[in-house]
């Protein structure tokens, strides 16, 4: 049975004083769930956390790394770095690095292949704008990022892979998809699975909707049979709309 997943995206959000406030009511509501629970802080933040919660089920995790190992990338963060203060999940190809870090597939396969080089989980981002969805051209534009950053690998990398789509017109917007619209993605996106890597793969791959996952939608959401949990933004920042995200399941 595949893995439900329920991960919170600080974005450049929270201080260290925020953070520490965000982390302390993150350990109070924490209860048992059968959904794996993780949270990414801002770089700055991320060992203050990981050493906060070492004794919580709440995994930390990191928003990006670059795919060089080290060397003279200004502003960067390695693999390598993210391991050696407990990080062992990386999200890469968010919309917001795609749209304005102008991080392009081939870059995202680059770094999706060093992060599974470390041994490192990958949490892969991918999604329409809404002209794509407008035109119908929505499934080809998502098959195509899937395809052309992660299609080179091997069957087994996906034991460290979960995607996590984002209709990105749906993000930040107050928008949302429909659960119908999100279902029909989401089955979309196993077939394209099936079709390059079988249905084990397809079948036990963890898919997560990233638009707009709400306390008042999640529920819904998450009881479609191809929705397996949600990449979580502004509401991972409140640690009851969080929670009541997690306990939707």
């Amino acid at each position: 049975m595949r893995k439900q997943i329920v991960a919170g995206n600080w974005k450049m959000n929270n201080d260290l004083a925020q953070t520490e406030a965000l982390l302390t009511d993150l350990k109070k509501l924490e209860q048992t769930s059968g959904a794996e629970v993780m949270v990414a802080p801002t770089f700055t933040n991320l060992y203050h956390a990981f050493e906060s919660l070492k004794n919580s089920s709440i995994e930390v995790i990191a928003q990006n790394m670059h795919f060089a190992d080290k060397g003279a990338y200004t502003g960067e963060i390695s693999a390598g770095m993210l391991k050696s203060i407990g990080i062992k999940t990386v999200i890469l190809g968010h919309s917001e690095r795609r749209e304005y870090f102008n991080e392009t597939d081939e870059t995202l396969s680059k770094k999706v292949d060093t992060a599974l080089a470390n041994d490192m989980r990958v949490i892969f981002c991918f999604g329409e704008q809404l002209h794509d969805r407008k035109s119908g051209n929505h499934e080809t534009v998502v098959e195509q990022q899937i395809k052309n950053a992660l299609f080179h690998l091997e069957a087994s990398s996906f034991q460290n892979i979960v995607l996590a789509y984002e209709p990105v017109w749906a993000i930040g917007t107050g928008e949302t998809a429909s659960p119908e619209q999100a279902q029909d993605m989401h089955a979309f996106i196993r077939a394209s699975l099936a079709k390059q890597y079988g249905n084990d793969v397809a079948d036990a791959t963890t898919i997560l909707y990233g638009g707009s996952c709400k306390p008042g939608n999640a529920k819904e959401l998450f009881s479609k049979p191809d929705v397996d949990g949600g990449l979580i933004g502004g509401a991972s920042l409140v640690a009851e709309d969080f929670f009541a995200i997690v306990n939707a399941f």
